[in-house]
């Protein structure tokens, strides 16, 4: 199974995404895709095992990939402080694979009901969602 973490800004969620899957499915093949160096060198310290970063990156691994994980904001084009550009929301939305989308509220992006959850909670849901898609 090959997952690919996109992430934008700092890599944050995309850090922490990496971590778990590697916790929990340490099989698993894990691509990280920054929208910029600094995301793409913080998922690779987590474990991921390939990196790479840029537009057509994005778009190549979207191609290639079974599962996509990331901040929600990954399908929304100019979002995460215009990180992601529009054919890299396109590619994700048109892509075969299956999405898990952390909600996040940033940069003029409202998801309502999020705000029950924190960060690590949401984490570990999406590991959790990984792992019943491996079993199924």
């Amino acid at each position: 199974m090959t997952i690919l973490v996109i992430d934008a800004q700092g890599g944050g969620i995309g850090r922490q995404l990496v971590a778990a899957i590697k916790r929990d499915i340490p099989d698993a093949h894990l691509i990280a895709v920054g929208t910029n160096g600094a995301a793409t060198a913080a998922m690779l310290k987590s474990g991921a095992d390939e990196a790479a970063t840029g537009e057509n990156s994005v778009i190549v691994g979207c191609r290639r990939a079974d599962i996509i994980v990331g901040p929600i904001g990954i399908v929304i084009a100019d979002s995460m402080m215009g990180e992601v550009t529009p054919r890299m929301a396109l590619a994700v939305a048109q892509s075969s694979a299956k999405r898990i989308l952390i909600p996040f509220n940033h940069c003029d992006n409202v998801i309502v009901g999020i705000h029950d959850f924190n960060m690590n909670t949401l984490i570990q849901n999406a590991a959790d969602e990984i792992r019943r898609l491996q079993i199924n």
